[in-house]
């Protein structure tokens, strides 16, 4: 059974920032990165196959991503793990959740795939698409938001519990191959012990690019995108007033307020 699992790295804003100057997107200079939460929880049910089953198991991390994204790989492969793939090439800048979907159905095509583990979203953008648009590309079942799973080498059939609003949690049936989008809580992600992070550095990462896999420029990046951003920007904040003093002047207040914003004088 092999698993693939596609792992985000994702920029995190430090509170004085700018936008590009195309207006789509945070200047690189203002943000740090670290991997996806939700793909550490993701790669931690990979990791706890593979130690349940031994052999039988093959979990493989990928990252669609430039030069320094090859560090969620290394996170990842310092926990376990023998290798991990890195998909990257100019064309796939300003991809959305459907051009990166085609990258990784093409990677779980190439690599005879039986799972597909997501995190359910990302924290920089929270779009929650990739996991259901690559399901869709692979014509496979799909599950969403998933608190626990019962999966075991070459079942036809697996058992998937997902969180429903107000707290309801389901239990289904899944048809094997699928594609399973991770919720935070599904395990307690382990941390990288000093020793794995030295041997992760070792270990093969292969470096492809969406060429590779028979998709044209056309199909990826800004014209392979279904969605566009237009601009992004910072909306404008509403003034809070913090009213202090005795009840009575804090109800006069009040009141003094409501007349300003019906424009009673």
């Amino acid at each position: 059974m092999k698993i693939l699992v596609p792992v985000k790295q994702v920029g995190i804003i430090d509170e004085d920032y700018e936008i590009r100057d195309d207006g789509k997107n945070v200047d690189v200079d203002f943000l740090d990165y670290e991997i996806n939460e939700w793909d550490n929880y993701s790669w931690e049910l990979a990791l706890n196959l593979q130690e349940t089953y031994g052999e039988a198991v093959e979990i493989v991390p990928l990252t669609v991503g430039p030069d320094e994204a090859e560090d969620v790989l290394l996170n990842c492969l310092a926990k376990g793990g023998e290798r991990g793939i890195r998909v990257w090439d100019d064309a796939l800048v300003d991809s959305d959740s459907m051009a990166i979907a085609q990258v990784i159905a093409k990677v779980a095509e190439h690599e005879n795939a039986d799972y597909v583990l997501t995190g359910t979203l990302s924290s920089d953008h929270s779009f929650a698409a990739t996991g259901m648009c690559v399901a869709g590309l692979l014509n496979w079942a799909h599950a969403a938001v998933v608190s626990k799973v019962d999966i075991t080498p070459d079942a036809q059939q697996i058992t998937v519990n997902r969180e429903l609003e107000a707290g309801i949690e389901e239990e289904i049936t899944v048809e094997s191959p699928a594609v399973l989008s991770i919720q935070l809580g599904i395990n307690e992600p382990r941390y990288a012990s000093l020793r794995g992070i030295k041997q992760a550095k070792a270990k093969p990462v292969e470096v492809m690019s969406h060429k590779d896999f028979g998709l044209t420029d056309a199909e990826v990046g800004e014209m392979g995108s279904l969605s566009k951003v237009r601009k992004m920007y910072a909306p404008e904040h509403s003034q809070a007033e913090l009213i202090e003093g005795t009840v009575a002047e804090q109800a006069k207040r009040i009141a003094e307020i409501v007349k300003e914003l019906k424009g009673d004088t």
